[in-house]
């Protein structure tokens, strides 16, 4: 029993830093046009905190490499981050993984705050970071002494910023969370019921003392509008997945800024499949492949049995994601249903693989 509860966990739950992964279920009496091989692709937002034997080749059965992306959040200790596991998980499998560092506000009114965090990025970059990642503690949870929360405009975080510009090190944005955490939870099919439900802290609606939604995207936008020269990549569609138009407004307005749907394909499902498409059409050179999967318990504290259990979760879970991709196969995801947007082959190509060759600069 407590293997089979420590499984759940593994597979439903990474960190705090992300949506529980959504449940999907599809009509198995159609097809996906396309073999899931054929295309190759980069999941540019997985929390594999440990290794799995099962990897290597599951990856290859995708044609898929990885981005492991740290989370720096607060513990009763201090700060959390799982850097050190994801460095050796790249290491064991160079040839499967990137790395992603991250940044929080804690101690930003120390005066070597800018410093150290410079010095440490650094090391991390060394390491082989090719990207930072900026969570939703700023505007929601860090505050600085004096009370306030943290926004990621704030002026004492700008020399960090510019020094990832001039080191052309990418930075992921996670800032806010869903417009749904803003609102009471009324509806069980709300995509995010269950996350809100499941983590109470982050839904805002219960936290009068948070900024607004409108409060923290302005203060995201002033930050990319203060920083042309940085590449920023916004993690779960810029936490604007309720309206592919504010998403779409949004890419017309800052030529640095890119979008990845991690945690967010439940969102997407919800609006009109046609609109939803001549996003990915109309924005085809600006959209990455992200899930959010990942584990962190380690595989020796598993069976055999509840591996196996792990790895074909995992199947199910990026087949449905290339189903609603790929074909126009009706889908289900988060009590929400549409069907697949049936995006070209070209399309695809540059969703799951080449969007990511270009923005960081790799073969």
């Amino acid at each position: 029993m407590k293997n089979t509860i420590i499984l759940f966990l593994t597979i439903l739950t990474i960190f705090a830093c992300k949506p529980k992964v959504e449940k999907a279920k599809e009509d198995n009496t159609t097809t996906v046009s396309l073999d899931k091989n054929s295309i190759k692709k980069v999941d540019v937002h997985t929390h594999y905190e440990f290794n799995r034997d099962y990897l290597p080749k599951f990856f290859e059965d995708w044609n898929m490499k990885g981005v492991l992306v740290d989370v720096a959040h607060h513990t009763p200790e201090g700060v959390g981050r799982s850097w050190s596991e994801y460095v050796a998980l790249q290491k064991k499998h160079p040839d499967l993984f990137w790395l992603c560092s991250s940044l929080i506000g804690a101690g930003i009114d120390n005066p070597d705050f800018v410093d150290k965090e410079i010095a440490r990025l650094k090391k991390e970059i060394e390491q082989g970071a090719k990207m930072v990642k900026v969570w939703k503690n700023f505007g929601m949870i860090t505050k600085d002494k004096s009370g306030k929360f943290i926004q990621i405009d704030d002026e004492r975080l700008q020399p960090i910023f510019d020094f990832l510009a001039a080191e052309g090190i990418a930075v992921m944005a996670h800032i806010a969370e869903p417009i749904q955490a803003w609102r009471p939870l009324d509806d069980p099919k709300n995509p995010h019921y269950g996350y809100y439900n499941e983590h109470p802290e982050y839904h805002a609606y219960k936290h009068p003392e948070i900024p607004t939604y409108e409060t923290i995207i302005a203060a995201r936008d002033n930050w990319i509008s203060k920083n042309p020269d940085l590449k920023i990549l916004c993690a779960h569609m810029g936490s604007m997945s309720h309206d592919v138009n504010m998403i779409a407004e949004h890419l017309d307005k800052y030529d640095n800024l890119y979008v990845e749907p991690a945690a967010r394909f439940g969102d997407l499902v919800g609006q009109d499949e046609e609109k939803v498409r001549a996003f990915f059409g109309k924005y085809q050179d600006r959209i990455m492949f992200g899930t959010d999967f990942g584990n962190h318990i380690q595989q020796d504290s598993l069976s055999a049995t509840e591996l196996a259990a792990e790895r074909a979760y995992l199947e199910e879970e990026y087949t449905l994601r290339w189903q609603y991709l790929s074909s126009k196969d009706s889908v289900e995801i988060r009590s929400q249903k549409s069907e697949g947007l049936g995006l070209s082959e070209e399309i695809l190509q540059k969703v799951y693989y080449q969007n990511f060759a270009d923005f960081f600069e790799v073969e």
